[in-house]
């Protein structure tokens, strides 16, 4: 029977891509150097899925399979996506498809049956509620990790280090958020709630999808498949989508190796910098998805009909509830009076927060100096903080777009694990002989 150590080396506060890398890493290293350090990862999920509720049929990854968890690092290692195709007898058949973006459906289950080597190490369905310093005299000589599963047991973990990679907390616009209706669903519980209160296939329903990125675009694409009778609206603040800029002369901005050249400059150029870029990521959508659409629409205007609509240029005015349904009220840039309309789902395509690791720290934040980021992503601590502190996709204005992506994962978990282990299992010293002190001296 297993028993949890009274003190893990490590805890890791989520167990997505990001601290699945890191446990890779750790594995390597640990075993190149013959040392052991305890370590766990908590999850909140029952199980691990990679954005469970936006795995649509028919989308695919947006970079190379290559960037997987360990490619850039080790393209040797038992753990690439290569050799995940070939343990699957599907090495051939992908070379087959000659393309380097798998589904979505597949990356995720290459991510799965990575973690399923790392079961060991996981504790799924528990959420971490808080982290408790742990002070001897003036110095925080560990941290405890408060964590509590779906029935609301709770339990507490002591440990010499942490590793944050929470993931992104999601955004819903303020004026959808404060309804706190069942029916306006945020873009990252989509499936789930689309197929846990399923609508009839055949009804002359109402969908509006807010946002203008690549998720809003799946889902306003997934709707007029799913519903063949149904109106569908794609609402953007924008005056049209914008297709994301991906070119191999600006691809490079998503190389690991940038992001030495993007933490050395100056915090304004920094931010000149994510602002130019910003349409390589942000609120933009694959070329093929937007000629689907644009097709979609011109044939609408062939066969005279207007059953799904991209409202450009529109900002949500007013929200009301009732049993008929959502309604929103759209002010439309050059509109002389605002557009009024009756959904049966609102699914808010809006993006995720990036502040979840700072709130559950709030118990150390006399002791976090602003949380600055290191250039190997530990916070900046004083000298009587001895629990090192990692975070992982919260540092995008210190080390560039890449940091919320896969792109960077292989090469900054390995610098993430080996700072762990040689601040918690440095290699021992060599003994020094008398021979070397003769040496010296004669030197």
């Amino acid at each position: 029977m297993y028993t949890e150590p009274n003190t893990y080396d490590i805890v890791g506060v989520g167990f997505g891509p990001s601290n699945l890398a890191l446990a890779i890493a750790l594995d390597e290293i640990l075993l190149e150097r013959g040392r052991e350090l305890s370590h766990c990862f908590i999850e909140r999920q029952a199980q691990f899925i990679w954005h469970g509720d936006m795995l649509l049929p028919g989308t695919d990854m947006q970079i190379s399979f290559l960037k997987d968890l360990v490619s850039l690092r080790d393209p040797t290692s038992p753990y690439s996506f290569v050799n995940y195709l070939r343990q699957h007898n599907r090495l051939e058949a992908f070379i087959n498809q000659k393309t380097f973006f798998p589904s979505r459906i597949e990356f995720n289950d290459y991510l799965r049956w990575t973690a399923g080597h790392f079961d060991a190490h996981c504790r799924y369905g528990e959420s971490v509620t808080r982290v408790a310093p742990e002070y001897k005299g003036r110095d925080v000589v560990a941290l405890t990790v408060h964590s509590a599963d779906a029935a609301g047991r709770e339990r507490q973990r002591r440990t010499r280090s942490l590793v944050f990679a929470p993931g992104g907390r999601p955004f819903v616009p303020p004026c959808l958020a404060e309804r706190n209706d069942a029916r306006i669903i945020h873009s990252s519980r989509y499936l789930g709630e689309i197929e846990r209160n399923p609508l009839d296939v055949g009804g002359e329903h109402a969908f509006a999808v807010v946002g203008g990125g690549q998720s809003a675009a799946e889902i306003f694409l997934d709707l007029v498949a799913r519903y063949p009778s149904a109106k569908v609206d794609l609402i953007l603040r924008g005056s049209t989508l914008k297709p994301s800029e991906d070119g191999p002369s600006i691809n490079h901005i998503f190389d690991p190796d940038y992001t030495d050249f993007f933490f050395g400059q100056p915090q304004k150029v920094r931010l000149s910098l994510l602002a130019e870029f910003r349409h390589t990521n942000y609120a933009v959508v694959d070329g093929d998805l937007i000629e689907r659409i644009s097709a979609m629409l011109y044939a609408q205007r062939v066969e005279g009909t207007a059953r799904v609509r991209v409202l450009s240029s529109c900002a949500i005015e007013q929200v009301r509830c009732d049993e008929h349904g959502v309604t929103l009220d759209l002010a439309q840039a050059g509109a002389a009076q605002p557009l009024q309309q009756r959904y049966q789902r609102v699914i808010s395509a809006t993006g995720y927060l990036r502040d979840t690791s700072r709130s559950l720290l709030a118990e150390l934040e006399h002791e976090l100096d602003g949380f600055s980021i290191g250039r190997h992503y530990q916070l900046a601590t004083p000298a009587h903080v001895q629990a090192p502190i990692f975070v992982q996709g919260s540092s995008e204005t210190t080390h560039g777009l890449a940091d919320t992506l896969l792109s960077v994962l292989a090469i900054r978990s390995h610098e993430i694990a080996l700072s762990l282990v040689n601040k918690l299992a440095p290699k021992p010293q060599r003994p020094v002989h008398a021979s070397d002190i003769v040496a010296e001296e004669v030197e």
